[in-house]
């Protein structure tokens, strides 16, 4: 489902890049987009995920259904509440965000304008997507899985269908895209009311303040929010670089975000979805030794499948671009700047999706102290490369990504080596052998890319057709080259493959559409 989200999400970054290009319009819609997703981040998939999950899945494994039902309608209506006026407040301070999230903006006539009307538009979406994640967390601590992965699919395709059908009766048209946005929120939430019913945990408007949970929920979101919040308050001082930059660079960076969310998406993303309940339930038990191999299979999973990611993001990187974007009214100029961008993002893919394994290894605990404090560590590190990487040493929106990805390892070995310290995660044998494996089918597969890309001039005047049939046949063979040299070192899918036990039967559900 993670797999057919990302799908999806690429065929709207196509479109948008045919139709709309990179540049002025296309900088206003992603600056006004960028702020509900940032909000989206911090209170609904970031700290309250951290901190609502840990929590529903000890009530649900301790004190059974009624409980459970209970809590969720009384932290649903608190976030319905809470989140109407942050919409409310946003859409009326619309103009004075656009400074706070680009003031290079108004260097241009009209650009400010045309984001403030649109960050109006998409600004409700915050509300609806951050109870779309408090149904994800009922559902995932369930173990249904599939809607959740799902849901984003919906966004994809509004957007989509807005492009086509609403473009034409909008002016300008790029408008049409922030109504996609907001059409996709509300399609979102619509697809949580009946798996949440068939669980019998659809919320009930209530709250309670005396209920331990709630306090329990708002005091772990406090650290939480502070902690999340320092990821998003980077992104936040990049957007704002970006701008002072010049026109077009936050497009740029954008589109090449999209290209490195997709593996990230789809196994950091998807791993931490299925860790987050698993290794709260283990702490829930006391059951250590399980806690920790369960995040040593989360590891070797990661990297495993993240470094042949960053390998082929890297070499691949302007035939990817060329093939999804270079159409209409995305130029050649478009794509070599948004290789530029991508090749940073590819130094820090593998920290990007290990920080998404590790990370959980605190929030299961409910411990968000220590994940606080190494996110301000890394926002420190991040911004001061930013500006040197940007400025000094002259490589544009190309330092922004690097300086992304490098904070992102920073982050990631910071997590890692604090798990290790606390004796939370104990490695298992064998990391030195595995590492030597997977190197060496490293280099056999960027070996290949290398050989079969070929150059620049054949991805950046081909037809789609040839540059589609050309990059599937050269990731077909880098992924045989890989995978086949794992399998004779010994490598077997049998290997990676783990079950948790089943819930207590006191606490089970059908699972008609899980997975």
């Amino acid at each position: 489902m993670t797999l057919l989200s990302r799908i999806t999400g690429l065929l709207r970054e196509t479109l948008k890049a045919a139709l709309f290009g990179a540049g002025v319009q296309m900088d206003a819609f992603e600056t006004a987009f960028r702020l509900p997703n940032l909000l989206r981040r911090l209170f609904a998939e970031g700290a309250f995920s951290q901190a609502f999950v840990p929590i529903l899945a000890e009530y649900r494994q301790r004190r059974g259904n009624a409980a459970t039902r209970k809590l969720v309608g009384d932290v649903g209506t608190l976030l319905a509440v809470i989140l109407i006026f942050v919409s409310l407040a946003g859409a009326l301070a619309a103009p004075w965000l656009v400074y706070l999230l680009a003031g290079g903006f108004a260097r241009t006539p009209g650009k400010v304008e045309l984001t403030a009307e649109m960050i109006r538009i998409v600004f409700p979406y915050i509300g609806f997507v951050s109870l779309v994640s408090l149904a994800a967390g009922v559902l995932n601590v369930h173990r249904r899985f599939a809607i959740p992965a799902f849901t984003p699919v919906l966004l994809n395709v509004s957007i989509i269908g807005a492009a086509i059908l609403l473009a034409r009766y909008v002016d300008p048209p790029i408008k049409a895209l922030a109504w996609g946005v907001a059409i996709g929120g509300v399609a979102q939430l619509a697809l949580q009311i009946r798996p949440l019913m068939k669980l019998g945990m659809l919320p009930r408007l209530g709250l309670d303040w005396r209920d331990p949970g709630v306090h329990r929920v708002l005091k772990a979101m406090g650290p939480a929010v502070i902690g999340v919040s320092a990821a998003q308050i980077s992104a936040l001082i990049n957007t704002q670089l970006a701008a002072l930059l010049g026109d077009g660079r936050i497009s740029w960076i954008t589109y090449a975000d999209r290209l490195m969310e997709f593996p990230s998406a789809l196994l950091g993303v998807a791993l931490a979805t299925v860790l987050l309940p698993s290794l709260a339930r283990h702490h829930s038990d006391a059951d250590h030794a399980q806690y920790s191999s369960l995040l040593d299979w989360g590891l070797r999973l990661a990297v495993l499948l993240a470094l042949p990611a960053a390998i082929a993001l890297a070499l691949l990187a302007l035939p990817l671009v060329s093939t999804l974007y270079q159409y209409g009214r995305f130029s050649i100029v478009d794509a070599l700047q948004t290789r530029l961008a991508l090749l940073g993002y590819c130094v820090g893919l593998p920290g990007l999706i290990l920080v998404k394994i590790l990370a959980p290894g605190f929030y299961a605990r409910q411990e968000m102290k220590t994940p606080v404090k190494i996110s301000f560590v890394t926002v420190l590190v991040t911004q001061t490369l930013a500006v040197v990487l940007a400025w000094p040493l002259g490589l544009d929106q190309a330092g922004l990504t690097l300086a992304t990805s490098l904070g992102a390892c920073c982050n990631a070995a910071l997590l890692l080596r604090t798990l290790i310290r606390n004796g939370y995660y104990r490695p298992h044998p064998g990391w030195t052998a595995f590492l030597a494996k997977a190197g060496l089918a490293a280099i056999a597969l960027a070996a290949t890319l290398a050989w079969l890309a070929g150059n620049d001039a054949l991805w950046l005047h081909a037809g789609f057709v040839h540059k589609a049939a050309r990059l599937a046949a050269v990731v077909g063979a880098g992924a045989i080259v890989y995978f086949g040299v794992l399998w004779l070192l010994g490598f077997r899918v049998a290997d990676f493959s783990r079950s948790e036990a089943p819930l207590p039967d006191a606490f089970a559900v059908d699972t008609d559409g899980g997975i």
